[in-house]
């Protein structure tokens, strides 16, 4: 599962992602292409609102674009 997926899975968007966190949509879609990774905070903070750990969070966001 990409992070892509997880936020679809929630049923949100990456603007309604991005205001939950209080980030930048265009920040969402750059951890989601892998340009950009977020710092630990913001990971805890996406964890809980897509509901995985955060190792999970790291694994997706570390590997996504090599699967």
């Amino acid at each position: 599962m990409t992070l892509k997926q997880a936020r679809e899975k929630k049923g949100l968007s990456q603007a309604e992602l991005a205001d939950a966190v209080g980030l930048k949509q265009s920040t969402i879609s750059q951890y989601e292409n892998g340009s950009r990774k977020p710092g630990l905070v913001k990971a805890k903070r996406l964890s809980n609102i897509l509901g995985i750990s955060l190792d999970e969070f790291f694994c997706l966001s570390t590997f996504q674009n090599e699967i």
